[in-house]
């Protein structure tokens, strides 16, 4: 029992000497404890601190070499590559999706950016009628009754018509609309790419009137026409608009609306599946549905249009310039009918297209790049005579077509 009393009084005094000398009491681990906590909350601070610094850094970084290639202006071209080519007297040269379409009297066919030929097909018209969606065109004699319907890689089909051939169009799917004209009626047709007929409306002058332009919109189911007529000798533009779907299936002719203009609208366009637009002497119209299109917007001018160039997002219309300075203004729209801008050059054009956020202007001689923050990012001429000037992937790089070759160039 004296070595139990003994060892607990030993123990005791133990315990009593370590709390003395050091050992913390419950405050003191609770201190130590918050102490610890927060070395390792500011070591985090630190890191993540360390961590945001280096993603802004990265990010200035970024912006300000973003900032130096959208302000880089280029001073010349490189040929990175050439491909030969020989061109028979006659032809013309179009952009079909990426790939070349040339087309004269006597035939067409498609070549890739290397000079591959995709498809040739022969023919006899005096004077082609053409309209291409993405990489689908269609290709007509006017007054004629010869259709052909190809794609950038092969031939789709090939029909003829009961009367002559006054316009047509063509979807991305290959359907095709063509209007055709009798002694007092004219006709407006779908096509299959083979010729197989899936609708036939008419009109006259005394009922909707003379149809100026025709469009399909890519998917092939809304039909845009553009109809001119008199009413008490005044001349008018009815535009209308056909669904050839589902829903159009339940109205009559497939007619599911139109508009009246109290001007002449020689011109109409889908841009995509459910956008489309008509040019008419004095103002823009846009319209908006995939199923039935209504109004979106009206823009008017006061100056002649003098060419109409488009592609998926945006509408350009060139008009004499008006400042003393360049010879043509261009106002761009975009889908919504919102204004981008208005850009003035000061070189005769064969060809505008728009690549992105920019358009391009050229001849057979000279090229401007400007974009459509209005930054001309190259002002130059080309060392050859230039047909066709076609973007291709990467920034600032084009394949020109030439009479003897294909270059791809790229801006320096």
């Amino acid at each position: 029992m004296s070595n139990i009393r003994e060892y607990l009084r030993e123990k005791r005094k133990r315990d009593h000497e370590v709390n003395v000398n050091g050992r913390p009491d419950a405050g003191e681990r609770r201190d130590t404890r918050e102490r610890f906590e927060a070395k390792i909350f500011k070591h985090k601070m630190s890191t993540a601190l360390a961590a945001l610094a280096v993603i802004l850094f990265i990010a200035v970084v970024a912006i300000f070499v973003i900032l130096q290639w959208r302000n880089r202006i280029y001073s010349y071209y490189e040929t990175v590559a050439t491909t030969e080519r020989e061109v028979v007297n006659g032809t013309t040269d179009v952009r079909l999706g990426s790939a070349i379409l040339t087309y004269s009297r006597d035939g067409a066919h498609c070549t890739d950016t290397r000079g591959n030929v995709r498809w040739n097909q022969t023919y006899q018209i005096q004077e082609v009628v053409l309209d291409i969606c993405q990489d689908t065109a269609v290709l007509a004699s006017y007054n004629g009754r010869d259709v052909y319907v190809v794609n950038s890689s092969e031939i789709l089909g090939n029909f003829s018509t009961t009367l002559p051939i006054r316009n047509v169009a063509v979807a991305a799917n290959g359907t095709v609309a063509v209007v055709m004209a009798d002694t007092e009626v004219t006709y407006y047709c779908i096509y299959t790419p083979d010729g197989e007929m899936q609708y036939k409306g008419m009109a006259t002058m005394a009922s909707s009137g003379y149809p100026l332009w025709v469009s399909l919109s890519p998917n092939g189911i809304l039909l845009e026409i553009s109809y001119i007529y008199l009413d008490a000798g005044v001349q008018k533009t009815n535009v209308a608009f056909y669904n050839l779907g589902d829903v159009g299936a339940s109205k009559t002719d497939f007619f599911v609306g139109a508009y009246n203009y109290d001007l002449f609208v020689p011109f109409v366009h889908f841009m995509n599946d459910n956008t489309c637009f008509a040019v008419g002497d004095s103002q823009l119209m846009l319209y908006r549905g995939n199923q039935v299109p209504t109004e979106l917007a009206k823009i008017p001018y006061t100056d002649e249009v003098k060419s109409v160039f488009y592609n998926e997002q945006y509408i350009g219309l060139v008009f004499y310039a008006d400042d003393g300075n360049s010879l043509y203004k261009m106002d761009v729209y975009d889908a919504s009918g919102k204004q981008k801008g208005s850009y003035y050059f000061a070189i005769e054009y064969t060809d505008i297209f728009f690549h992105e956020d920019q358009f391009v202007v050229y001849n057979e001689s000279e090229c401007e790049v400007i974009t459509l923050d209005n930054v001309v990012k190259y002002n130059g001429t080309f060392e050859k005579s230039v047909g066709r000037m076609i973007p291709m992937a990467g920034p600032y790089r084009y394949l020109i077509v030439t009479g003897d070759s294909m270059d791809v160039i790229q801006l320096r």
